[in-house]
Parts: C-alpha cells; structure tokens; sequence
C-alpha cells in the first residue's frame, strides 16, 4: 500500500480535467495490494488457427475482488487521498449496495470512521457485509435522490466528507484502473509468441491486430468514466462502448439528448440489475462520457438472466444482475458492437443473495440459457 505525502494530498483528482492517466497511473500505486489486479479470462471458442487458445472475447471479473465488485478501487482512492483532518472527521457515502461495501472496507483499513446511506429495499447479502466491516448504516427510501439527500446533509450537519458513488473525479480516478489493467493485460496476451514475448510497449498495439472493444456498465458512470479515459489515453483507437439495462437506459437518453435527462425511481425499479438502477449519471461523468464514450448499448432483463447463466456454466463465475450485463450485450448484440479485434466484457460485480441468485438463473434458464 502507497499513501500519498503531504497532509492537503494536493494531487487529488476534483474536476473532470482531473481525471487523466497519471492520476490513474497514480491512484494504481495507491491501490497496489489492496485491491485484486483481476484476470483477463478467455470466454468462447478458441480463434481457429490460434495455437495458444486465445479467444475474442475476454472477461475482466471484478467479482473477484475483496468485496465482491470493482466499488473498493474508487471508495479507497477517495478516503486515501483525502487530507488528515477530513479522514479523522469521519466519512459518509449513499450506495445501494457495492459502493456501501467499497467504502465500508476502505474506512476500516484505513482506519477511519464510515456512515452508509442505504436503500430500505438494498439487498441483505450487502447490508450484512456493510456491517461486518463497521460501517454505521441509515436506511431511506429506494429513490437515489434521497440517499444523497440525507448524505449532503450529514456531510453539513457533522462534518464527514462525503465519497460519492459515481459524481466524484476522485472516486471515477480510482475506477480508471480498470482500463488501465485491461490495456496492459491484452497488450501480454496479443504479445504471445513474439520476440521478447511483448508488444514493445504499453498500449502499442501489434502490427496486424484490429484495435479493440470494452464493454463496461453504466450506472453513475464512474467506472465507464475511468476506463474511457485510461484506455482511450493509451489507445485511441480503441472502441469503448458503455452497456445499460432497456429499462434504465437514462445515459443512453442523455448522450442523445445532449442533456442530463433523469429517470423516476417508480421506472428504474422495473430492471433486475439492481446496481444500475441510479436514476440519473453524474455531471462528471456526463462530460467525460460526451469525450471518451464511443456509444451505449442496452440489454434485456432476460438477455441479462441468460448471461448470469452462461457465465455460470461457462466461465464459473457467480454474478450479479449488473455484473452480467456487459456479457448480455456480447452475448445478443453483437451487431451493435465492432466486427473485429478484442472484446472484453467487465464484469462488475457478484454480490447476490443466494435465493435471488437461484431465482435468476432459473428465469435465465426458461428464457433460453
């Protein structure tokens, strides 16, 4: 573990702008040891010819983290680099799930003081582990809007500093280094059998190989945000396409529009994707999404289901509704997305209650499997 100098942490990320690949590169020294540089995991039948196995379709399982989704890189970067003072005044955030455990688990290992705003309807597999890593818990509503509602207002009222999910250029920083593990990690795959087993540099893309594609949720937009600026910094010609569910595609209708455009909680419930179900992407986000973001893709509910279940029985991962969304869009749109080069697919996350889990597969498996 890392920990920046100077009581200020005067290189911490505020404004869009902040947001670049040194700070990335930055916040990936931060993070080293405390979060898991997950595996590139071939999914697929091997390319026909290909004498090492390799496979199109590559799956980035940040499941695999510490606790269960990619919400620690973020949560820890934030409270990390925050100045003492703020750390010993304790922090607060509003999640309804993964990012509540991010923060949960950062507080506790740097030893700081945590409040989670949480949804009365947050599933109890991530209410128990919030728990088990100390974190204070106030349960409001299901409407996003309350939750930052009651965070603003605790972060006024007793100082704590606020570590938002997604609308933070500190948090979007630290979920950047996914893109920046996915850049470096297919540049060993596709450097295989060469000489000097590399492609000679970081982000260098091999003589003949088509630029490639990644597929990353879209919630808030935080990690989308982060992987398009780290990989279209080491790689502008990579394609980076962000994946919503049909029935919370508020980024979609923002891109379009040119406009934030907000969506009510009574239509984001309608999705399964529970992680996605932020009723509008944060202003941040919006601007680097409008530079970076190639295009959004939208998947079905039981497009969804069926990739929880090929995902299961195929790559032996256990994910939750948002975690296989990018799988979905591979899995049943791939007219929507490159015809050549790469593809990997982030899976964000694999907390799940084991009966909903059950009940998932069970509709993944009747509507097709």
């Amino acid at each position: 573990m890392v920990e920046p100098e100077g009581p200020e942490r005067p290189g911490r990320p505020e404004q869009p702008d902040d947001v670049t690949l040194e700070a990335i590169r930055a916040a990936a020294e931060i993070l080293r040891g405390v979060v898991v540089r997950t595996p590139l995991l071939p999914f697929g039948r091997p390319d026909d010819g290909d004498p090492f196995g390799r496979t199109r379709v590559w799956l980035k399982p940040e499941s695999l983290q510490p606790i269960g989704a990619f919400k620690l890189r973020g949560a820890y970067f934030n409270i990390a680099t925050l100045s003492a003072e703020r750390r010993a005044a304790g922090v607060v955030a509003h999640s309804s799930g993964n990012h509540a455990q991010g923060v949960a688990r950062a507080a506790r290992l740097l030893g700081v003081r945590a409040v989670i705003v949480m949804p009365s309807d947050a599933p109890r597999i991530k209410v128990e582990r919030v728990r088990e890593d100390g974190a204070e818990i106030v349960f409001v509503g299901p409407s996003s809007e309350e939750r930052a509602e009651r965070a603003a207002e605790m972060a006024r009222v007793e100082g704590l500093s606020l570590v938002d999910p997604y609308d933070d250029a500190a948090t979007i920083t630290g979920q950047g280094t996914v893109g920046l593990e996915i850049v470096e990690q297919l540049g060993g795959i596709e450097g295989i059998g060469r000489a000097g087993g590399s492609t000679g540099g970081q982000g260098e893309r091999p003589a003949g190989e088509a630029p490639f594609t990644v597929l990353v949720p879209v919630g808030g937009g935080g990690i989308a945000a982060g992987v398009a600026v780290a990989v279209k910094s080491l790689r502008p010609d990579a394609v980076v396409i962000g994946v919503e569910p049909a029935l919370a595609a508020d980024a979609r209708d923002s891109l379009a529009r040119g406009e934030i455009v907000t969506w009510t909680p009574e239509e984001m419930a309608r999705t399964i994707a529970d992680g996605q179900r932020t009723t509008s992407i944060g202003l941040i986000p919006f601007a680097l999404f409008r530079r970076h973001l190639d295009a959004i893709v939208t998947v079905g509910e039981g497009e969804i289901a069926r990739a929880m279940v090929r995902a299961s029985r195929e790559a032996r991962l256990v994910l939750e509704p948002s975690g296989a969304t990018t799988l979905a869009a591979w899995l049943f749109h791939g007219d929507e997305l490159p015809a050549k080069g790469r593809v990997v697919c982030i899976l964000s996350g694999g907390n799940v209650d084991p009966a909903r889990y059950d009940e998932l597969l069970a509709r993944g498996v009747a509507a097709g499997g």
